[in-house]
């Protein structure tokens, strides 16, 4: 069975900058994409930055274009983000995703994905 465990996580402050990891682990998943969501409290998952696994073309919400980088290692089956600048409004619950088939380029929607970790928190204070 395929895990994907994410890490990363942590208390900043407004400006501060975290890199968030995702690793793939046990059976071979045919990844076609992966995706990073986050989920602040009261609102709903939404994805802030995806990537397709292979060729690496990726997207980004508008919300954190220019300040955070998603980027992958093949190699090692690892998803990264990059975080950047962050702001009190990033204070949320991020989870990494995978996808096993491209069905529409970006896929925005929680459902579009197949495997899920458990999620890290990242909170900004002001």
């Amino acid at each position: 069975q395929v895990q994907l465990v994410e890490s990363g996580g942590a208390l900043v402050q407004t400006g501060g900058s975290l890199r968030l990891s995702c690793a793939a682990s046990g059976r071979t998943f045919s990844t076609y994409a992966m995706g990073w969501f986050r989920q602040a409290p009261g609102k709903e998952r939404e994805l802030i930055a995806a990537i397709r696994w292979m060729i690496g073309i990726t997207y980004y919400a508008d919300s954190v274009k220019d300040r955070f980088t998603i980027s992958r290692d093949n190699v090692k089956n690892t998803l990264y983000l990059q975080m950047n600048n962050l702001k009190p409004e990033d204070t949320a619950v991020f989870y990494c995703a995978a996808a096993g088939r491209i069905s529409r380029w970006p896929m925005t929607r929680p459902g579009d994905y197949d495997l899920w970790g458990q999620g890290t928190q990242v909170t900004v204070s002001s």
